[in-house]
């Protein structure tokens, strides 16, 4: 670990957690790691613990972590751990990676359903995704400094934008072709960059779901599931099948184009 001493005025816990899903709401925390850092300087403690959910883990979330519900199965619940990772964080400031977003508000909600409210609008959080975001920019401009070493000028003009995408992504080829890419799981991705299109083409694109709003999800088996609504993780040919006015109506809300020109299809080959 890197030896910068943070100065601190009050305790910092550092944590992460593996969960069930994506959804803070529904979803439910099935690892916890929390590194506290002591005002006092003395040496850090460390906090980890495997945690029974009570509920599926999604299929998505286990290609993740690789956490399964056999690890879990004498594992305690969170309830019965709640006690301990709340006296552990204490008054402390709070950190992590994209915390802000995801894993401060899965840990209020885990905290909440048992009798617990984390007051956060007396603590200082650091988010590290934040600061990474932040000094290294993804912006056009950005990029275009990056892969092209120049200064792009008439930002924002449609046509000089445009040029300089063009002789951004040439710059991309040049810098990765043949460099293999380790991925967020830690498995390495042998040369995903080519001078082709297609592959291009799958490796820009979330080939987990089939629209741009990510209404339809394709699972790891290829069955297509809705990821909206009160059939939220249901096969869309089932629900289709068993409710065809449900088709109907999402012909009729505001779904993008491409959701109702899918969902058309599927209702079609059913017909057929």
């Amino acid at each position: 670990m890197n030896d910068l001493k943070i100065n601190l005025s009050r305790d910092l816990v550092f944590f992460d957690v593996e969960t069930t899903g994506l959804n803070v709401i529904r979803d439910r925390i099935v690892q916890i790691a929390l590194v506290k850092l002591f005002k006092n300087g003395q040496p850090a403690e460390e906090l980890s613990m495997l945690i029974n959910p009570g509920i599926p883990i999604s299929e998505e979330s286990m290609q993740i972590h690789g956490i399964t519900p056999k690890d879990l199965a004498n594992k305690p619940v969170f309830a019965q751990v709640a006690q301990k990772i709340w006296d552990f964080i204490g008054d402390a400031d709070l950190g992590g990676y994209n915390s802000n977003r995801f894993d401060v508000p899965m840990l209020m909600e885990e905290f909440a359903r048992v009798g617990k409210e984390l007051d956060i609008s007396k603590r200082r959080l650091i988010d590290v995704q934040r600061i990474f975001y932040k000094m290294e920019p993804r912006t056009l401009k950005a990029a275009y400094r990056l892969y092209c070493q120049q200064e792009l000028e008439d930002a924002h003009d449609a046509l000089a934008d445009v040029r300089a995408t063009l002789d951004v992504f040439k710059g991309q080829i040049r810098a990765y072709e043949g460099k293999d890419l380790l991925d967020e799981s830690g498995n390495i991705v042998p040369a995903p960059i080519k001078n082709d299109i297609q592959a291009l083409h799958d490796f820009t694109n979330d080939l987990n779901f089939l629209d741009a709003t990510q209404k339809l999800r394709v699972q790891p088996d290829g069955v297509v599931v809705f990821n909206f609504g009160k059939y939220m993780g249901q096969p869309v040919k089932e629900v289709l099948k068993k409710e065809r006015n449900y088709g109907a109506w999402i012909q009729e809300k505001e779904f993008s184009s491409q959701v109702k020109q899918i969902i058309r299809q599927m209702m079609k080959e059913l017909n057929t």
